[in-house]
């Protein structure tokens, strides 16, 4: 089985037109400036162009619907998050996973809550190991 191929990475407003596509399925360019337009001024056009862009590399796909274009996800949320990852680590973290987390927990912090979750996922992968 061969590797899958690496997707060029996103840009902030990509990403933003990609998670409003993970979280529908399936969209008009209409619905995804109108989730964007609440966040930021962004023309329609430009709304456009960005998911004609985004088809070009490989992140979308679009099927006909009447006089309308349909677009949804060629990539999962899961292997984009994985490429997005890895690539910041390598790049911002030189390779270290500490790191990252270390700039998470002095950054942003984590609640309680978060902290159990994360602690049963390393868990869960060291008894995956």
């Amino acid at each position: 089985m061969s590797a899958k191929p690496k997707l060029p990475p996103l840009s902030e407003v990509q990403a933003e037109i990609m998670n409003v596509v993970w979280d529908a399925d399936e969209v008009t360019v209409t619905t995804v400036w109108q989730a964007l337009s609440k966040r930021r001024p962004l023309a329609r056009n430009t709304v456009q162009t960005l998911m004609s862009r985004l088809e070009e590399k490989g992140w979308l796909r679009h099927r006909a619907d009447g006089n309308a274009f349909l677009y949804s996800a060629a990539v999962a949320r899961s292997r984009a998050r994985r490429q997005l990852v890895r690539r910041l680590v390598d790049t911002v973290f030189a390779g270290s996973a500490e790191g990252l987390v270390q700039a998470l927990l002095d950054g942003r912090g984590i609640s309680a809550e978060e902290a159990a979750r994360i602690r049963v996922l390393i868990r869960n992968e060291e008894d995956r190991r």
